[in-house]
């Protein structure tokens, strides 16, 4: 029989197709694929015909369509409902690709076309984006090692090979942690829980397959319970579950791993002629360099700790009137938080919470995306997909098909943790238009049977950034694939996803969405209100937790690798004063943006670096007088969402705005400007 992968998909919109896949199907579609790969690749290498940019990078684009196709369905599933099976399989397809990718970026024949090409692009009259393509391929290869010799040459694929084996085992560990550890609940632990968190403590504890309430270490279950419990004993038990993945010892500890995936890292910075890791990581992102990186975090930093440690000393006083001795701890930071803000602003997410629902959520995301940008999103019936959570749409516009999303919301044990956009399938135009299919990903705590999802305002956050990235797959309007969408530097990519996130806090959007799951009814105009006046609460805490893991990251790459990480980040957190009774958002053993893969090394301060410009962006929104302003829109869609990585991105951003912003728009919006 045909394998499902390599057949030509007869599926609606020509989704991957998920009810017909076996996990016996993707080892021999992968190797079919890379070998279909590689004879494409020899005959472009090969070609006795002068190089031109129809036969070297036209064809480069196209080499590997089918290998994509395996490798998105593949990775979307191993992310989103793992199994054993297919977590030997991401084991044993790690050293594959890594080699698949060295032959290729080390092609001595392949990159000699490139270059040729490079060389005489001036006399080649390229477009705009075909310059673009042709200098961004020549660049890859040259940081990929195109141009070493000998012994650096064979040393550089080994220890991408090592690394690629090290991320995934990173990845897995985690995984591992994350799904192995739950805190049963009796009836006496349950005091000060609201309602939404014990129903969502039942349904983790139906999907452990327990007979009770339980809670995991989805974000979205623990971190409600940290905030109501008066328990402290058990926030102080969930707390420590929660910190110490990856750092428990045996087989799963990634404290080891971290270790060599720096060392390495800075090896093959080494062999390609840099300094450090952070300066070949930086060199093709917006900062450019880490100094520039660390002055950015800094000027965050200062008034943002100042602000925290106010407000630690008002957690504390109340800590101390509840008449426990001893200084504020992290697991107490959310609780008195939450009681504070109680008081202070009259508002609590118990109250909150039945207004946010998940479909409504996303109704509301649509319709802003609408507002902006003449998109309709229509609900797709009996279509398979990753899982049964999983649903889907179609998205038009003027009644032309745009593309597939789909959205995959629910925490389950076998989903990583985290929240993520990923394309199924890119836009491009080179050989057919090909419409985009597009994931986002989500953990949030599922209800029980019959019961709508209801968010937090955090969750509800998330819905609108990851969707803010959809948009930007979905948006894309060029001709080559490697630069479609996010295909962008990273410190850009996360402009779209954190500027769509200031519509959710459009007090008419509320006012349409928000209503109750039980009545129907608005949220009502004081709570909505007091929702918008307290924006800014508890951001001293949220901007250190960030900025702490960002310079952690940013101090591991930026000199000589640590022999013990660990050690490091407790020097690095000791010099820059952070405050007791807060931790790092993410530390290094469950550090997944940094020692998953090489995406965020370095490159933490991107959401940071973003955000200047998403505070900048919407301010010209509220310059125009309406958040939903047809002009400025059609210029956001224009020159940042349309264009993927077919310019520098500060060019792209000058475009939009008419020049580039500094941190005061930031610091305004987190109310940390002086």
């Amino acid at each position: 029989m045909t394998n499902p992968l390599l057949a030509e998909w007869e599926t609606p919109f020509g989704l991957p197709p998920f009810a017909d896949i076996s996990d016996d199907d993707f080892e021999p579609a992968l190797d079919a694929a890379l070998g279909e790969a590689r004879a494409n690749i020899a005959a472009i290498a090969d070609n006795p015909d002068a190089p031109t940019f129809t036969n070297s990078i036209e064809a480069l684009e196209l080499a590997d369509e089918t290998l994509g196709k395996v490798l998105s369905t593949f990775f979307n599933l191993a992310g989103t409902d793992s199994n054993p099976k297919r977590e030997a399989l991401q084991r044993d397809f790690s050293p594959k690709l890594s080699a698949y990718s060295s032959e290729i970026t080390m092609n001595e024949a392949l990159f000699q076309r490139i270059d040729a090409l490079w060389q005489t692009r001036d006399t080649l009259d390229l477009n705009d984006e075909q310059n673009r393509v042709l200098y961004l391929t020549r660049r890859g290869f040259v940081r990929s090692g195109a141009e070493l010799e000998g012994e650096d040459r064979d040393r550089l694929k080994d220890v991408k090979a090592r690394l690629a084996i090290l991320g995934t085992e990173f990845t897995q560990n985690l995984l591992a942690d994350e799904r192995g550890w739950f805190m049963p609940l009796g009836e006496e632990d349950l005091e000060g829980l609201p309602e939404f968190v014990i129903d969502a403590a039942r349904a983790a504890g139906e999907e452990k397959d327990t007979d009770g309430l339980v809670v995991t270490l989805s974000r979205s279950l623990i971190v409600p319970f940290l905030q109501f419990s008066p328990r402290r004993d058990l926030r102080q038990r969930a707390y420590s579950a929660w910190t110490s993945r990856g750092a428990n010892g045996g087989e799963t500890d990634n404290r080891a791993i971290t270790a060599e995936v720096l060392k390495l890292r800075e090896e093959r910075a080494r062999l390609l002629g840099h300094a450090t890791f952070a300066d070949y990581k930086l060199e093709t992102e917006m900062a450019g360099a880490p100094g520039a990186v660390r002055d950015l975090l800094m000027q965050v930093w200062t008034p943002a700790r100042a602000t925290a440690n106010a407000d630690a000393a008002v957690l504390e006083a109340m800590l101390r009137a509840d008449g426990h001795d001893g200084p504020l701890e992290p697991w107490d930071w959310r609780y008195y938080s939450e009681k504070r803000r109680a008081a202070e602003h009259d508002l609590n997410e118990a109250e909150l919470k039945p207004y946010l629902q998940l479909d409504r959520m996303i109704d509301a995301a649509f319709d802003c995306a609408g507002r902006l940008f003449g998109i309709e999103a229509r609900p797709l019936e009996d279509v398979a997909l990753n899982h049964s959570d999983a649903r889907a749409w179609e998205i038009t516009r003027d009644g032309d098909h745009l593309a597939i999303f789909i959205g995959d919301y629910f925490a389950r044990g076998s989903k990583r943790s985290g929240a993520w956009c990923a394309a199924l399938r890119s836009q491009k135009k080179l050989g057919g238009d090909q419409p985009p299919i597009v994931i986002n990903v989500c953990n949030f705590a599922k209800p029980p049977e019959g019961q709508p999802a209801l968010l937090s305002y955090d969750d509800a956050r998330t819905l609108f950034h990851e969707f803010g990235h959809a948009l930007h797959q979905m948006l894309s309007d060029v001709t080559y694939e490697s630069i479609s969408g996010t295909s962008v530097a990273r410190d850009f990519v996360e402009l779209p996803s954190q500027l769509f996130e200031h519509w959710l806090e459009v007090p008419e959007v509320l006012a349409e969405f928000a209503t109750h799951a039980e009545t129907g009814a608005p949220m009502p105009k004081d709570l909505l209100d007091r929702l918008l006046a307290a924006a800014t609460y508890d951001m001293g805490f949220q901007t250190v937790e960030y900025v702490a893991s960002a310079l952690v990251d940013l101090d591991f790459h930026a000199g000589p690798a640590p022999a013990d990480p660990m050690q490091r980040q407790a020097e690095v957190l000791e010099d820059i004063g952070m405050p007791r009774a807060i931790g790092m958002r993410h530390a290094t053993p469950h550090f997944a943006h940094v020692f998953a893969g090489d995406g965020y090394s370095s490159g933490y301060y991107s959401y940071m670096w973003s955000e200047v410009m998403d505070a900048d962006a919407f301010e010209a929104f509220e310059e125009a007088g309406d958040a939903f302003d047809a002009d400025m829109a059609e210029r956001l869609e224009t020159h940042i969402l349309s264009t993927g990585g077919s310019r520098e991105a500060a060019e792209l951003y000058t475009a939009f705005r008419g020049r580039m912003p500094g941190p005061e728009a930031l610091l305004r919006g987190r109310g940390l400007a002086a």
